[in-house]
């Protein structure tokens, strides 16, 4: 709310406007849950990442809410026991509207009779087809909410104070402005691949999974078929993030362009242009992940 957190390597660093005008930084360790190197591997690190991510954001989440409404920013940091329960109601949410609604989706055209088994291809391309609509839909909804809104010209700000480091351009609000809001490596990128990722797999893996084991009983059986979705997700994110990290580190390649130009597209909507005051909020942030002096 209001601010902008930025990550490098094991330093977070949030900066939020107050309501009297001055910019707040904070920074901090970033809480890591791979600190064991086996768990820094690729195809194993991205799950871990997403998790911590999570936990990072919720943190910075509660700091700069206290920081907007002018509360102690010291007091009331949220406990571990409260950020379990916010993190299982996040991931508990996201599941319920991404895995489990679009298979209940297809069980009903599969009853329409527009559709096959758990067992056909049709079934997966309706499960993926509203999966998709439904992410793109969402998004697009709450992106008219006036918050919301502020919400994604931070995010935009964000982007382009990074773009200007990454360019070794003048670190300012002008030095910023004419960089692009769009950037590869963006976290609304990383979803739309977890999302795409999981549409192919499932499509796949879930008819394959199926010829070793099948419930007999029909809710048991889907039940199960959503439990193996679910447990797939680990590896569909793990995957979803090395494909991410390498369109990122090879952004100007036409086939990682490519691989880039989906997840650019929805920051259409999940960024929007900043003005000045914002671009300094996220400039503060740069400066504090980096080890630099913060803005004033």
């Amino acid at each position: 709310m209001e601010g902008v957190m930025m990550r490098d390597r094991e330093r977070l660093a949030i900066a939020v406007r107050k309501p009297g005008g001055d910019i707040l930084l904070d920074v901090r360790p970033w809480f890591t849950l791979a600190a064991a190197k086996w768990l820094r591997r690729p195809l194993v690190r991205g799950f871990p990442i997403l998790l911590e991510t999570l936990v990072n954001g919720i943190k910075a989440l509660n700091f700069s809410a206290k920081v907007a409404v002018e509360e102690d920013e010291e007091a009331g940091e949220i406990g571990p026991w409260a950020m379990g329960l916010t993190l299982a109601a996040s991931i508990g949410f996201a599941l319920l509207l991404f895995v489990v609604t679009p298979h209940l989706f297809s069980l009903g055209m599969k009853a329409l009779g527009l559709s096959g088994g758990v067992e056909a291809l049709s079934f997966h391309v309706w499960d993926g087809l509203f999966k998709m609509v439904l992410f793109v839909g969402y998004i697009a909804a709450i992106s008219f909410l006036p918050d919301i809104r502020r919400v994604f010209q931070y995010h935009g700000a964000e982007h382009k104070v990074i773009w200007a480091f990454e360019q070794g351009a003048e670190l300012s609000p002008a030095g910023a402005r004419s960089f692009s809001r769009l950037h590869p490596r963006c976290g609304t990128a990383f979803l739309l691949f977890v999302l795409a990722i999981s549409i192919v797999l499932y499509a796949f893996l879930v008819p394959w999974l199926l010829t070793f084991y099948v419930p007999q009983t029909a809710w048991i059986k889907q039940t199960y078929i959503v439990g193996l979705k679910l447990g797939l997700m680990v590896p569909v994110s793990c995957l979803a993030y090395e494909v991410i990290k390498l369109a990122g580190r090879f952004h100007t390649n036409i086939a990682c362009r490519m691989l880039s130009a989906p997840g650019l597209f929805m920051q259409m909507l999940t960024t929007k242009e900043p003005d000045d005051r914002q671009l300094e909020v996220a400039l503060a942030a740069l400066r504090g992940a980096v080890e630099r002096q913060p803005a004033v």
